[in-house]
């Protein structure tokens, strides 16, 4: 139930699911995996796909490791939106590309799930968007030679913190991609 009143829709967002990125990424495959299957079924819905690609020190704009993994091809009416912060929202035009169609709710997939998902998450809501997590399609990378946990509690507990996430008006959560209802 979103602040947005005027925005029925709900669209899914594919967060930096680049080839450098996600090319170590814990549970990769799988984690593609899940979210091809999310984008086929939200095309088949005709339910909004928003591809994110970061660029940055970490991965310069146009090249290889730039590009969204090969398993995964935008559609050719799907909105792209180049981000150079973690929140999706942060400097870009996403906001305008969802109140294009009228979306108030938002599924979030992708990498870095400590980074770039959650900043985005945190956005989205603070924004006025219900924000789903779809807990089996993030990802993030092994940081725990800096301190950081191993990725496989990384995810755990930002699944564990967004399920009980909340903010007036708002909805949050998390979903397994198996269970979305477009």
């Amino acid at each position: 139930m979103t602040t947005l009143t005027d925005r029925p829709n709900t669209a899914l967002l594919v967060i930096d699911v680049q080839v450098a990125g996600v090319a170590d990424a814990y549970q990769r495959d799988a984690v593609v995996a899940n979210i091809g299957l999310l984008v086929e079924r939200a095309r088949q819905s005709e339910v909004p796909v928003v591809w994110v690609r970061h660029s940055g020190k970490e991965v310069e704009r146009g090249s290889a490791g730039w590009q969204i993994v090969p398993e995964l091809v935008p559609g050719e009416h799907e909105a792209l939106v180049d981000k150079e912060y973690p929140d999706s929202f942060e400097d870009t035009d996403l906001e305008a590309v969802l109140a294009k169609v009228s979306v108030g709710k938002v599924l979030v997939t992708g990498a870095a799930t400590d980074m770039c998902v959650r900043s985005t998450l945190h956005g989205a809501l603070g924004r006025g968007y219900d924000a789903i997590l779809v807990a089996d399609a993030h990802t993030t990378n092994d940081f725990s030679d800096y301190g950081a946990p191993t990725p496989d509690k990384v995810i755990a507990h930002t699944n564990m913190y967004w399920e009980r996430h909340w903010a007036p008006g708002r909805v949050a959560g998390t979903v397994l991609a198996a269970d979305v209802e477009f």
